[in-house]
């Protein structure tokens, strides 16, 4: 896959160059030339939207914070629940300097005095790499860096935040936000890692480098994780707004369908994804959307009723435990969806699932049950036939055949 002319941004770097080449390359945080209120009316410019999954306004985020009053915190959420995704660990691995570099400057402008870093129990790599990175800075004093369970919902902001407070890594239901009372019930700024590199560069080259890229509703550049039948996986960086098909080619071999956006996204048709831009204007037209940043390429030889009944069953697993529409709405779903694969579900099952899946959607703390019936919904219309043909006559012979989509599983999990 070939990359846009600027690129990479936020992979830009040697590591091996350590805190030394970083600032010869990037400078501190005390000389970058946009700050404080000047710094987010930068970002507000820029149109830099949250890189975890939501695409919510950073300017939005760093401004409620700012005019909230007392002891301020600030949450750099590398919390990377989605089993498919590897871009934040990736980032912190590579350049935690500007994922520092962005925290200091965040926390600064919006007057926070306590930074904690969230990651993930099993991305030791990347914790490694941000407790070095803080031990060698004179600039980073109040900045911890914590484990969170590695469980699908930590990465949701009031999750995080329940459990880095004392509690299970459970959502919890709004008002107040985590502006208003967050990290040890002071205002709270909660930013994803990418989020935090793209405003250090931001402070750095200004409104104007930062949308040379991407496109005018959804500027910048991304990174993304592809996996599945494509021809190099891994993460990479683009230009937001990339074609679909471009991110793709050159995949072994012929390509069912694409998902975008891992296990809260969507299931697209080909030749129909090819020649959609991956950013949010574009996606939202077919009812998808960037989330965090997971394209998976489904080979021809995969049973998507199968993928799609296994990532469900595991999604309906994940659940917090604590909304009777997630706890028994989504394990009715996930049982709907086996036995359609099973070939044992009665000729309405379907309708059953179109009919559930509206059921479940905003009657949760937090957006699980909206994330699986989204992924449900567009599988049931990408995969009707094949949908149909399991339900009439069970199992086909690519049903054993090895995962496509990533579903761990174990998953550490906390009782405290």
């Amino acid at each position: 896959m070939t990359t846009a002319y600027g690129l990479p941004r936020v992979l830009a770097g040697a590591p091996a160059g350590g805190l030394a080449e970083h600032v010869r390359q990037h400078g501190t945080p005390a000389q970058m030339p946009r700050r404080g209120a000047v710094l987010i009316d930068a970002v507000d410019a820029a149109g830099l939207r949250g890189r975890g999954g939501a695409a919510f306004p950073t300017a939005v985020k760093l401004r409620a914070v700012a005019a909230g009053r007392g002891r301020k915190a600030l949450v750099v959420n590398g919390a990377e629940g989605e089993p498919m995704s590897a871009k934040d660990r990736v980032l912190l691995e590579c350049n935690p300097n500007l994922v520092l570099d962005g925290a200091v400057l965040a926390a600064e402008t919006v007057g926070a005095q306590d930074i904690v870093i969230a990651v993930n129990r099993s991305a030791r790599a990347a914790r490694t790499a941000a407790t070095r990175c803080v031990s060698e800075r004179s600039d980073t004093a109040g900045v911890v860096v914590c484990t969170v369970p590695d469980a699908y919902i930590s990465g949701e902001e009031t999750a995080l935040l329940h459990y880095l407070n004392g509690g299970p890594a459970r959502p919890t239901l709004t008002p107040p936000r985590p502006f208003e009372r967050g990290l040890a019930k002071h205002p709270t700024l909660v930013c994803n890692v990418e989020t935090l590199a793209h405003l250090a560069l931001i402070a750095r080259h200004g409104e104007d480098w930062f949308r040379e890229l991407g496109t005018r509703e959804h500027p910048g550049s991304m990174l993304v994780t592809l996996a599945g039948a494509v021809q190099r996986p891994g993460v990479f960086e683009i230009a937001l707004g990339t074609p679909i098909g471009h991110l793709i080619a050159g995949s072994p071999g012929s390509v069912r369908a694409v998902l975008v956006g891992g296990n809260y996204g969507c299931w697209l048709p080909v030749p129909d994804a090819a020649g959609i831009g991956l950013d949010e204007a574009s996606l939202r037209a077919c009812g998808a959307g960037v989330g965090a940043g997971v394209i998976v390429a489904l080979p021809a030889g995969a049973c998507p009723v199968a993928e799609t009944a296994r990532v469900v069953r595991w999604m309906a697993a994940e659940s917090a435990g604590q909304c009777g529409p997630c706890v028994h709405g989504l394990d009715a779903i996930a049982g709907a969806l086996e036995a359609i694969a099973a070939g044992t579900a009665p000729p309405d099952a379907v309708d059953r699932l179109r009919r559930w899946t509206r059921q479940v959607q905003g009657r949760g703390a937090c957006r699980h049950p909206d994330g699986v019936a989204r992924f449900v919904r567009s599988a049931l219309v990408v995969f009707e036939h094949e949908l149909e043909n399991h339900r009439r006559h069970g199992p086909c012979t690519s049903c054993g055949r090895s995962p496509v989509l990533a579903t761990p599983h174990t998953r550490e999990r906390s009782a405290a």
